[in-house]
């Protein structure tokens, strides 16, 4: 009976592993240079380099930025405003042809504060960079892509987890830690395999399980538009459509007046898909490490610029918002994506390796059977 339970767990790891390999090693390469996306960007030059001006020069205000930023890009209309820490003079601006349009068709680009000048960015619209997050988060096919690389995530959670129950008993035989050096090639592999394998356990169940909840992003959002946002928008589900809106110049003045130690993330502006069509939607940010990744909309009337929500954050949405960052390693500054980028290359070690003893054992198989078979053909 025991040794049909491990039969049962090593063929669910076997094909579990081999489902998921190739798509995991494409997703843990891409990974990697999205770890230091900030310092890559800056070295291939895409940063914008802002103008060298006083220390107290004071900025525009909101209003004055849209402005800019419509005369930048004439014909559309703004999506987003958000700010960056390690950049305090730039105010990312997100703009397309509609306020509906999906974000990867929109374009983002960057306004000093100060000046209101428009500088490009060209990450964010093509490039290296680009083209690592799309093949990581959807592999240019949208949410279907999302929601594959998610299921791909679950086998990987499931192969991480038939390891370790098939583990234990090979542990039993030999010294945590052993490679037995005296032994075949496919031996210390499959040592090599194990011990790379238990060593990045929790890193590796951390970084598939967060891959999952960013996977189902799209259907998080939805479930949040639908609940908490829907019922603090409904006395306005049969207003008339909004013809003008009051000018964003005090929209950060209201929102920190209203949820007091909090400072803004990013700014969605009516019509977009966070928030609605009579509503500027403020998401303000806490201070600490932790609470500057949860974020707390607050609706204000675009026709008057009074609050009229502070919008509930229900679990799921906080589960969105901790695991994004938890998967690339942003909570702990640089030694963190260090850490993040080593244990990334073992797992990319652990999958090859894992490819590799499926082959030669597989190999061995067919050749057991063709000498059998000739063996019975000579009688």
């Amino acid at each position: 009976m025991k040794s049909q339970t491990i039969r049962r767990w090593s063929t669910v790891h076997t094909w579990t592993s081999l489902i998921c390999t190739v798509f995991l090693l494409m997703l843990a390469v891409t990974g990697l240079p999205l770890i230091f996306h900030h310092k890559i960007d800056h070295l291939l030059g895409n940063t914008p380099e802002f103008k060298q001006m006083p220390a107290n020069t004071p900025s525009l205000s909101l209003q004055q930025l849209v402005l800019a930023a419509e005369a930048h890009r004439p014909g559309e209309v703004m999506q987003y405003f958000g700010w960056d820490d390690d950049t305090p003079n730039a105010v990312t601006a997100i703009m397309a042809t509609t306020a509906e349009t999906e974000p990867n068709a929109s374009h983002t680009f960057v306004l000093d504060a100060r000046t209101g000048e428009a500088l490009e960015k060209a990450s964010a619209n093509g490039g290296f960079m680009m083209i690592m997050l799309r093949l990581h988060t959807d592999m240019y096919a949208g949410p279907w892509g999302m929601l594959f690389l998610g299921a791909m995530g679950l086998l990987f959670v499931a192969a991480i987890v038939s390891g370790v129950v098939l583990y234990a008993p090979f542990m039993r035989r030999l010294k945590f830690a052993s490679v037995r050096q005296t032994k075949s090639s496919r031996v210390r592999w499959l040592d090599l395999h194990n011990l790379i394998g238990v060593v990045t356990l929790t890193w590796a169940l951390v970084v598939g399980v967060t891959g999952v909840f960013n996977a189902c992003a799209d259907l998080v959002i939805t479930a949040w538009r639908n609940d908490s946002l829907a019922a603090m928008i409904a006395p306005y589900r049969d207003a008339p459509p909004l013809l003008s809106r009051a000018p964003a110049t005090r929209l950060l003045d209201i929102a920190e007046a209203a949820v007091p130690g909090m400072e803004a993330d990013f700014i969605a502006f009516p019509g977009t898909r966070f928030s609605s069509e009579h509503h500027y939607a403020v998401f303000m940010k806490g201070a600490s490490h932790l609470t500057s990744h949860l974020l707390t909309p607050v609706l204000i009337d675009a026709s008057d610029l009074h609050v009229t929500a502070i919008v509930d954050r229900p679990w799921y949405m906080d589960a969105l918002l901790m695991s994004q960052p938890l998967h690339f390693g942003d909570y702990g500054g640089m030694p963190m994506k260090v850490l993040w980028a080593v244990l990334d290359v073992l797992t990319i070690i652990v999958l090859g390796s894992g490819v590799y003893l499926w082959w030669v054992r597989r190999r061995a198989t067919t050749l057991v059977r063709v000498d059998t078979s000739q063996a019975q053909t000579a009688r």
